[in-house]
């Protein structure tokens, strides 16, 4: 075989495995409270994990959708998980989630999380991840309430 088949065989293979169902990532990370979060605790769950910044408008535009259907649909099995990819850390975090009075949790993200969810080359990105813990969908940029509802319906 020729060197170019060699370049290819793993390229396509690795292009075949991303469009196949793959398991998300676990991360255990925490909140301003101190309290960890880890993705493996939250299987039986519809899980949003939404990466974002305070300093990225449309991250800012899509967590009053977001706050909407986690409200209601968390009694339903419905888990946000927003990590903040703020490098000022929680004294830029913490007055966000205050004034926006975000209620599902937020931690601080690095840059293992986000290598383990293949980097994250933009902002917003939202990853769904269904009840047994298979990546169902992932949004990069500004995700609409009702496309978020939507998809997360389905799942629930």
């Amino acid at each position: 075989m020729s060197y170019r088949v060699w370049v290819v065989i793993p390229f396509v293979l690795s292009v075949l495995a991303l469009s196949c169902s793959t398991e998300a990532p676990n991360f255990s990370l925490q909140t301003r409270e101190g309290k960890t979060i880890e993705l493996e605790d939250l299987q039986g769950k519809v899980v949003v994990v939404n990466f974002w910044a305070t300093w990225c408008p449309p991250c800012r535009m899509e967590i009053p959708g977001m706050l909407e259907v986690y409200r209601k649909y968390h009694s339903k099995g419905l888990e946000i998980v927003g990590i903040a990819l703020d490098r000022e850390g929680w004294s830029k975090v913490s007055p966000l989630i205050r004034d926006m009075k975000i209620d599902y949790p937020v931690v601080l993200g690095d840059g293992l999380v986000t290598g383990a969810y293949g980097g994250i080359r933009a902002i917003p990105t939202t990853v769904i991840v269904d009840k047994d813990g298979t990546i169902a969908d992932k949004h990069v940029g500004y995700f609409s309430k009702e496309k978020f509802e939507a998809e997360i319906s389905e799942l629930l």
